[in-house]
């Protein structure tokens, strides 16, 4: 009898453990209902880039770092693929014809210098630049996808891009580049699943540097600093941001006509991370509405999914706010937009302003709330 109820228990034991371990399964857990936030874009000189995460409560929903603290961002998918950084205004050139990076010398890319850069005003300077729209696993433009043939992969002029801006700014303005950085030979190869890096400063007689990137699944993007020597984190974790403030190298256009006059830099940018899901699409109020009434009001039924952009992370961009017109810069009140972040909730989001009390540029000020 005893052991008729000893295996009784140890059958029930093993069916509790079974239930247990469906339990252990990911399930998405509602975020919270929403609040608001300021993030902190370093002022007028927007020296920070800021990652929001909108399933966070407040101490935990944004992370920042300083512009200049990156140059290059490594693919950890099953691409080869490496972004710059549009923030600091770099830009990236192919070296013709360019086989020993300790060969090359600063007159041989001289004529190279005038035409890899941002802000020329000329269509074809967008080649030198990262595709604007955040695709970067089907661009081509800027680095390219990183052969397994070492003899495929260029060498590369990396126009390092400007410093953060440390002058005096008028208020309501603001400045995106300061002192230049300087010019670096670049060279990438594999290296087994990660990737080698060979570089130099141009300026220098001293033989190129070298390291290996290896991938960290955690991460989209695994980043690395040339000044430095070394890897930084920057970006937090994967699907654990929606949108980030940052400035932003982006296509302009010529008016009247709409012809491209390439590439430029842009403050107080917005981009959703597209990589990893993220979709927004904006809401325009209706005229004589009310606007804070139809925000208010505005709820799941009224989302219209065929609007929702996941392959552009320009979808809020510059679009929130202008820096022309009678009253200078401020935030447009005549809409807001609508966020499905990758775990697939509903947010709808309006910014309520672009500056500080005293004037200054870089301080916005967000809402949102979950649909």
């Amino acid at each position: 009898m005893k052991f008729i109820k000893v295996l009784i228990i140890l059958i029930f034991a093993v069916f509790l453990q079974s239930c247990f371990a469906a339990d252990e399964d990911p399930v998405s857990v509602p975020p919270i209902t929403g609040q608001t936030l300021e993030p902190d874009l370093g002022g007028d000189k927007q020296g920070n880039q800021v990652w929001v995460d909108l399933s966070e409560p407040l101490e935990r929903s944004m992370t920042s770092n300083l512009r200049t603290d990156w140059e290059l961002g490594f693919y950890s998918g099953n691409e080869f693929r490496v972004v710059i950084n549009g923030s600091i205004i770099m830009a990236v050139g192919k070296i013709p014809n360019a086989a020993n990076i300790d060969a090359i010398t600063a007159s041989q890319v001289s004529s190279l210098q005038n035409e890899v850069m941002v802000g020329s005003f000329v269509a074809s300077n967008l080649q030198y630049v990262d595709n604007p729209d955040g695709m970067f696993l089907n661009q081509t433009t800027g680095i390219a996808p990183i052969s397994s043939n070492d003899n495929e992969n260029p060498i590369y002029l990396v126009n390092m891009g400007r410093d953060i801006y440390n002058g005096t700014i008028s208020p309501g303005s603001a400045i995106t580049g300061g002192d230049y950085r300087g010019w670096m030979l670049l060279q990438i190869s594999r290296s087994n699943e990660g990737y080698k890096i060979k570089y130099k400063d141009l300026a220098s007689a001293n033989p190129h540097s070298e390291y290996i990137v290896s991938k960290n699944p955690d991460y989209t993007l695994n980043f690395f600093s040339l000044k430095s020597g070394k890897e930084v984190i920057i970006q937090p974790k994967r699907k654990n941001w929606d949108i980030g403030f940052t400035v932003f190298t982006n296509e302009v256009f010529y008016t009247p006509g709409g012809l491209s006059a390439g590439s430029y830099v842009y403050a107080d940018f917005v981009i959703n991370n597209i990589t990893d899901g993220v979709g927004s699409y904006q809401v325009d109020v209706p005229s004589g509405t009310n606007a804070d009434q139809f925000y208010s009001n505005f709820k799941t039924s009224d989302i219209d999914a065929s609007k929702f952009i996941f392959n552009d992370q320009r979808a809020i961009g510059d679009h929130w706010r202008t820096v022309t017109g009678n009253n200078g810069a401020q935030v447009y009140g005549d809409r807001f937009y609508i966020i499905k972040d990758a775990e697939g909730f509903f947010f709808k989001l309006r910014f309520n302003r672009m500056m500080n009390a005293k004037g200054e540029r870089g301080y916005p000020q967000f809402e949102y709330e979950i649909l």
